[in-house]
């Protein structure tokens, strides 16, 4: 029998949890706080949009006045889904399907109407991933839009993505100011986060030199996880399960009790507290005033002030962002697609990485069965 190949066992670990697979340049979680191309969350999200992040997460640096300028009109130029394409995706199921599904599928079906799907070239993968970027937020709205019997509403070219996403989410009723610059603080806050499990997925497809669509569908498939971009939905979920303070206090003791997770709070990396989630709590204690419902934010600290205090962990990019999503009248399925409006960015960021500085991902995995066993034909087994 031949010796197997001697596999290191330090680098095993469950999860690879602290595991480095690969050198990046995009993202990086430093310090207790996430820094995009080393730019941190707070300055962008206080001072950034939504495009001007895409084109730092993509190009390396921030744009000038005229490299935005032009990445907003590839983007808006892109925004329609073609006619073809939608004749489709008005044929696929919406009753007992998962919005994440349904984008996951749209979103494989869309390489059919790109004719640059086949072509790897640098110059072929940056016109995919602009239509890719620019059109997944009408797909989500397309959904929405089909499932309801109503015919999706076609883009204003002349604004932002995230305006124009629920511009298309409320068939063409404007949105506010205020709204459209939350909403884009939630793309912008949500674009990458360094190698997360999504990320990943995407990197080990481009890995094998596959097209940029087949990456992103990995992506996809990888986000429609409860325990990645699924966070969110379900944190909306426990909340309007909970539905008031008095079962708020019970739900906590009882899960504390039961050693159960609670959707939403803890974070593999962050031990001080994610960043994003001091942003994005702001925000919801805002937005669930403004709307009359404070009682979701109230419901929210609660619950995060008490995991804090019982077990020392803090929440997440998820837990605030359900009750933000909540306030601007976004449907709680949506919330996980809505994250891939946003972590698109990141995706593409990542494969062409991948794709400039390529080897195929192939890990060994530790043997922990039987060796040596010998077959023996049928009639003579137990």
């Amino acid at each position: 029998m031949s010796e197997a190949i001697p596999i290191y066992e330090g680098a095993i670990d469950k999860g690879l949890e602290g595991i480095v697979a690969c050198t990046t340049a995009i993202s990086a979680i430093q310090d207790n706080t996430l820094s995009f191309r080393g730019y941190s969350i707070e300055e962008l999200a206080a001072k950034s949009n939504f495009e001007e992040v895409i084109s730092l997460l993509w190009s390396g640096k921030l744009p000038n006045s005229r490299e935005l300028a032009s990445i907003h009109q590839e983007l808006s130029s892109q925004m329609t889904l073609p006619g073809e394409l939608l004749k489709v995706l008005k044929t696929l199921p919406t009753k007992n399907v998962h919005p994440m599904a349904w984008l996951r599928s749209a979103v494989s079906i869309s390489a059919h109407w790109d004719a640059d799907a086949n072509d790897s070239s640098v110059e072929a993968n940056r016109r995919k991933a602009v239509r890719l970027t620019a059109r997944m937020g009408p797909l989500v709205c397309a959904l929405e839009a089909i499932r309801q019997g109503r015919e999706p509403v076609a883009p204003r070219p002349e604004k932002s993505l995230a305006w124009n996403f629920l511009y298309l989410l409320n068939s063409g009723k404007e949105p506010s100011e205020q709204m459209a610059r939350v909403f884009d603080t939630c793309l912008l806050l949500h674009a990458d986060h360094e190698l997360n499990c999504s990320a990943f997925a995407t990197r080990v497809t481009a890995s094998s030199l596959s097209d940029l669509y087949s990456a992103v569908v990995s992506a996809l498939g990888a986000l429609k996880g409860p325990l990645h971009g699924g966070a969110n939905e379900q944190v909306m979920l426990m909340l309007k399960r909970i539905a008031n303070m008095d079962k708020a206090r019970e739900f906590v003791k009882a899960a504390l009790a039961a050693k159960e997770k609670v959707m939403g709070i803890g974070h593999r990396v962050y031990k001080n507290g994610d960043p994003r989630a001091a942003i994005l709590r702001q925000l919801s204690d805002q937005l669930t005033r403004q709307i009359g419902e404070h009682h979701w934010y109230e419901i929210s600290t609660l619950i995060d002030e008490t995991m804090y205090k019982e077990k020392g962990l803090m929440p997440n990019v998820d837990f605030y962002s359900a009750t933000v999503y909540y306030s601007m009248g976004i449907p709680v399925d949506l919330y996980t697609p809505v994250f891939a409006v946003s972590r698109i960015a990141g995706w593409i960021a990542h494969a062409a990485e991948q794709f400039g500085n390529n080897r195929i991902y192939r890990p060994r995995g530790k043997w922990t069965g039987p060796i040596g066993l010998k077959y023996k034909p049928i009639n003579e087994r137990g």
